[in-house]
């Protein structure tokens, strides 16, 4: 009898439980037909279907919460990118390339455990105003729409305006898929050699009315075999970001620097500028532009980048959009101005022009 009252009290409880657990499910389809020209030796025209990339990375995912009492809760985040011209996994074929993550957060802050975004994403995504568009920064920097670590333990937390937070990696990348941001092939963890393939990153930022600045720097150590010439864990390819934004009236400005030391090439050292604006045209119609310049140190090695992007929004969650980019080229850089797909780049010093027409719908 004891046994049937303690199962009916479980049963009962049952809804409260899952009351207490919040979960939700989400989604991005972006794609659409893009078109570059000045492809390889010959200069070829190409149209294609973008594999990683239209406005944003298509993808779905899991996230979700439970309360824990005293204002702390438990935190989950799944997240998988894909290709939605092919339906394949992206991030080298990871189930949760994105983000795999579950932590403790409170009014203390957060701390995560798993593949998570380091902070110099967070650092960038209010200042870089075309973000992870086709044409823009992914276009000369193809790190920083990857911006991710496995084996990560991070923090992060904001105390009125101003966002604290640091991110340490066993091991950054263990897929082989590259040379490319879909793996990098250094998975560490070694007992060996403990500095293989570390990654950490430090943030500090404030937002205030109107306003914010940023500042992050990011490490990456390299391993044995790890592609982009960081075969050595005696070699890092460092970063340092320092932007802002502000608003006039309804338009946004935002721009920023960010320094790169890579030890894994010939040319070190480089720096990446960028300046842009978005502006509502009217509570459906939205344009962004952004000029970007990357310089090499010691080299004639240069690249100038002009993107912009005008977007119609039918809902909340269905929008069309067209985006165009420039990149010119100098000295033996053969950069693309397309960062949606593999494969398109000019001849060194060429100079490339970029449109696509797309769709993105959210769920």
């Amino acid at each position: 009898m004891k046994s049937k009252r303690l199962a009916m009290l479980v049963i009962a409880a049952a809804p409260a439980v899952a009351v207490a657990q919040n979960v939700t499910l989400y989604g991005v389809v972006d794609t659409g037909v893009a078109y570059v020209n000045g492809v390889g030796a010959q200069r070829d025209d190409m149209a294609f279907m973008p594999t990683l990339t239209g406005t944003v990375p298509s993808r779905w995912g899991l996230r979700g919460s439970e309360d824990l009492g005293r204002g702390n809760k438990a935190v989950f985040w799944l997240e998988s990118g894909f290709a939605p011209d092919s339906g394949t996994a992206n991030q080298g074929g990871r189930l949760f390339g994105r983000q795999a993550m579950v932590g403790i957060a409170g009014d203390w802050g957060q701390i995560g455990v798993g593949r998570q975004y380091t902070m110099l994403f967070w650092s960038m995504l209010e200042a870089d105003m075309l973000g992870p568009n086709i044409f823009g920064s992914g276009s000369l920097d193809n790190y920083i729409p990857n911006t991710r670590a496995d084996n990560a333990v991070t923090y992060k937390g904001t105390f009125g305006g101003m966002t604290v937070g640091a991110s340490y990696s066993l091991g950054r990348d263990g897929v082989n898929a590259g040379p490319s941001p879909a793996g990098t092939n250094c998975a560490g963890e070694n007992p060996a050699d403990k500095r293989a393939c570390r990654e950490w990153s430090a943030l500090l930022m404030y937002s205030g009315a109107g306003w914010g600045v940023a500042a992050a720097y990011d490490s990456l150590r390299g391993g044995p075999g790890a592609f982009g010439g960081l075969t050595s864990s005696s070699r890092s390819d460092d970063r340092l970001s320092l932007n802002g934004y502000f608003h006039l009236g309804k338009t946004k400005v935002g721009g920023g620097w960010l320094r790169r030391d890579n030890e894994g090439s010939s040319t070190p050292r480089s720096d990446l500028y960028y300046l842009g604006a978005s502006h509502p045209v009217t509570a459906a119609f939205s344009v962004d532009a952004e000029a970007f310049h990357l310089r090499y140190r010691n080299s004639a090695n240069k690249a100038w980048l002009f993107a912009a992007r005008g977007t119609y929004a039918f809902s909340k969650r269905t929008a069309v959009y067209g985006t165009a980019g420039y990149i010119t080229n100098g000295g033996t850089l053969a950069v693309s101005v397309n960062g949606g797909q593999a494969g398109t780049n000019p001849n060194p010093g060429g100079n490339q022009v970029g449109v696509m027409l797309g769709v993105k719908h959210t769920f």
